[in-house]
């Protein structure tokens, strides 16, 4: 399906999208000129070449030195020391890195954060300890929200068909997302435990975490926040808010890697007094005394199951290292400089095409993604972007999202992939 033009004043309609692409093309060479963050992006595989990656929040790009980091990994870590690996370093990967994950991009004090798993498993951990942790038989409903990830919903009515537990619905708007007002009124003393995630996965919208958690403790309930979407791409303080439980992925933001393992955030408030459901030797209180029973490890060490992922967790420390030279701040600002001007070229190429915002406006309301809607957008529009090496991704029913990673995106990028959605729409 194609846009069908307007027979009127062609020539000067041609004249002003050359003059707009000419402007923008101008802001986007200054922006670029301006950021003070721009010589990182020199570090990730791929970005000397004219591709456009606009789906940094489903994959990061790979940094140069992981590379490097894999090649001596096997070479002298895996290759040299062997078994020895374990009792020298890898055994304590899991909370070395989950404590640098903590201390730069989650407001999070050392013992509260450790690598593991994948989300959903993760997820399924948080969720069934927060529940053993309810002492009253009358809180029984679990909330949740219409429009959260899917795997997030269907592990939220596995559980609750598990404990025959009652779901309780936040009805979201699918251009936003859930609000303070929303959860109060569907909280009370039936709630047990709130699962939402704090940036929509779709819409791009943030939550209010700390005043969502506030509102969730005042009703006697406990939170468990998904950060897929946030960590690495805005600033956290799991601490200051006081949050519970939190879970996310390290493949996005963070550049671990496909498949690389998710992270578990408990708080203090709750590290060593509750058991996660899924025993494993990892998570015993010593894992090669292969004794019978299980005890659980003290700390967040407990919430291990298996055999831990090094390889998969390689990826992500020079990643943690970039983030805490540059700070979050300055990648938040990045971060928000980048979906404004997307949101500037959208104004003045797309929306006039009939291209709808399923993004909030306001940046402090928005993660580091935006949605395009367009009855004209599919799969396939996204895969011939994909062959002309324009690479969003789509969303059902008709949406196509453009993530900007702001250690490895630039504005130059973002311009040339958000034209060629342009161009594709008018074709």
């Amino acid at each position: 399906m194609s846009i069908q033009q307007q027979p009127v004043a062609g020539n000067a309609a041609a004249g002003n999208a050359e003059s707009a692409d000419a402007s923008l093309k101008q802001r986007a060479a200054v922006l670029d000129r301006q950021d003070p963050l721009a010589h990182y992006r020199n570090l990730f595989v791929g970005t000397d070449t004219p591709l456009s990656y606009l789906d940094g929040n489903s994959l990061g790009r790979p940094l140069k030195r992981t590379v490097e980091d894999i090649g001596a990994f096997i070479r002298d870590g895996w290759g040299g020391r062997l078994i020895r690996g374990w009792d020298e370093e890898w055994l304590e990967l899991p909370q070395a890195i989950g404590d640098q994950l903590g201390r730069a991009v989650l407001g999070a004090a050392p013992g509260q954060t450790i690598i593991a798993d994948s989300t959903t498993v993760v997820l399924y951990k948080l969720i069934r300890a927060a529940l053993a942790a309810v002492s009253d038989p009358d809180r029984n409903e679990l909330v949740l929200d219409t429009e959260n990830f899917p795997t997030d919903r269907y592990l939220v009515e596995g559980i609750a068909l598990e404990e025959g537990l009652t779901l309780r619905w936040i009805e979201t708007d699918p251009a936003a997302g859930v609000t303070v007002d929303q959860v109060r009124q569907v909280t009370g003393p039936r709630t047990a435990v709130v699962l939402l995630s704090h940036i929509a996965y779709r819409s791009g919208h943030v939550a209010d975490l700390p005043a969502i958690t506030q509102a969730v403790h005042d009703a006697g309930a406990l939170v468990v926040w998904d950060l897929c979407h946030s960590a690495g791409s805005v600033e956290l303080d799991l601490d200051g808010a006081g949050a519970d439980f939190a879970a996310g992925c390290t493949y996005k933001y963070l550049n671990g890697g496909p498949g690389s393992p998710a992270f578990a955030y408990v708080n203090h408030r709750h590290v060593g007094t509750l058991n996660q459901p899924i025993w494993g030797w990892m998570g015993r209180k010593d894992a090669f005394e292969m004794a019978a029973g299980y005890e659980p490890a003290p700390g967040i060490r407990g919430f291990l199951s298996g055999t831990p992922a090094i390889f998969g967790m390689l990826a992500m420390r020079g990643t943690l290292d970039l983030i805490e030279e540059a700070s979050m701040a300055a990648i938040r600002e990045k971060s928000v400089q980048l979906t404004t001007f997307a949101i500037e070229v959208f104004d003045a190429l797309l929306a006039p095409l009939g291209v709808e915002l399923a993004t909030p406006r306001g940046p402090g309301e928005r993660g580091s993604h935006i949605t395009l809607d367009h009855p004209a957008f599919s799969k396939e529009t996204v895969a011939a972007l994909w062959d002309d090496d324009v690479i969003p991704d789509f969303r059902a029913p008709h949406g196509i999202r453009v993530g900007l990673s702001p250690l490895s995106t630039s504005f130059g990028e973002v311009l040339y992939g958000m034209s060629a959605i342009r161009d594709r729409l008018l074709r």
